[in-house]
């Protein structure tokens, strides 16, 4: 993995920020997107999440934080640009 794709956050008084991370695993734990950019896309992002109350939670899904979570987000990139040009 390229070094800008990715970061650990150990001191960071949240790590780790979800539930069901493997604590033996956590030099793989991402904190690069600590708060989703995919988060505006709804149901669109692809993650594992649940709306409760209508906010969305996404406390089960681990796709920003994982190995492969920078790939991920890249290819949903222009569905996330084409928000915000709505909203010029």
């Amino acid at each position: 993995m390229k070094n800008y794709k990715k970061f650990t956050h150990s001191a960071c008084e949240y790590f780790p920020c979800h539930k069901n991370v493997n604590l033996d695993k956590t030099e793989n734990f991402n904190c690069l997107f600590c708060y989703c950019p995919l988060y505006s896309l709804g149901k669109k992002c692809g993650g594992n999440y649940i709306y409760t109350y209508g906010v969305k939670d996404c406390s089960s899904c681990l796709i920003p934080h994982s190995p492969e979570g920078f790939d991920y987000i890249m290819k949903k990139w222009e569905l996330i640009h084409n928000l915000t040009l709505k909203n010029m």
